[in-house]
């Protein structure tokens, strides 16, 4: 036999067994949809550390930009995914305070994605749709005054739906965020004509809890992180401490539907006792 004719049939065969897996997969993606539909507890709030996005690329053999930009389309994905299981609220972790010291052309590169992100999501029918109301948190005063614009846009647009809540993390640390929490207490109980004794004596952590990004909504109740890293990386500090976690060895962009209901369904299995 001819070389020719052996490799069209070790094609034909490869194409046979990936279609194989293909449908395998499909299946199991199925069944496990329906188990976590079926068993009917889902988080409140849905933390996700997008961790990986370089990696990725490079594991590719790609440039790095591509894995950010990568990772900005599966965000997209996740969002849907979301949506069709009614997750009321969730943060997704986009950058961190400290990715913000990273090389400038690459910095440059995220931020302008976040720019272009911002704009799709002002005027994505699923987010009208389904009333989700958007919201930037982190320190952002020393972004591009285009990005700022754009993210304002974005919130501004959704301010009064009362569907899904969507946080964004942008330059976001959980330590920045105590801080800034404190400040803000500090600066109200001053207006209000307390002293730094009296304030001190009343300090309690429902005030640090009132000033933080997001605190009207509830704390996360399960957090996900992508890339096989075992941490937090100071991902809502504050809010995490009854959190369930959940780590997975999946690059961001390679991160699929079958691996978010795993999660799910790991999570489902799991008996919060609070402490009790």
């Amino acid at each position: 036999m001819s070389a020719k004719p052996v490799q069209v049939a070790v094609r034909t065969l490869q194409t046979t067994r990936n279609a194989a897996r293909g449908a395998l997969l499909w299946g199991y993606e199925q069944r496990l949809t329906r188990a976590v539909k079926a068993h009917g507890k889902l988080p409140r709030h849905l933390g996700l550390i997008l961790d990986g996005n370089r990696r990725f690329a490079r594991a590719a053999g790609l440039q790095r930009e591509l894995g950010h930009s990568f990772g900005a389309e599966k965000a997209h994905e996740v969002l849907q995914w979301c949506l069709e299981l009614g997750i009321p609220a969730a943060t997704i972790w986009v950058l961190s305070t400290d990715n913000t010291s990273r090389e400038p052309h690459e910095l440059a590169h995220i931020l302008s994605l976040l720019e272009q992100e911002a704009r799709k999501l002002a005027t994505d029918p699923r987010i009208h749709a389904n009333r989700v109301r958007v919201r930037a948190i982190g320190q952002h005063a020393d972004f591009p005054p285009a990005v700022l614009v754009a993210l304002r846009e974005l919130e501004e647009r959704t301010a009064h739906y009362d569907g899904m809540r969507l946080n964004i993390a942008v330059g976001y640390g959980g330590r920045e965020e105590i801080v800034d929490a404190v400040k803000t207490h500090l600066e109200r109980q001053a207006q209000a004509g307390l002293s730094l004794a009296e304030v001190a004596a009343g300090l309690s952590p429902e005030h640090i809890s009132a000033h933080l990004y997001a605190a009207d909504i509830p704390d996360p109740d399960f957090i996900i992180r992508t890339s096989g890293e075992i941490r937090l990386s100071g991902f809502m500090l504050w809010q995490s401490v009854y959190s369930e976690f959940y780590f997975c060895d999946v690059y961001w962009p390679g991160f699929r539907r079958v691996d978010f209901l795993r999660a799910l369904r790991d999570f489902q299995g799991r008996d919060r006792r609070f402490g009790r």
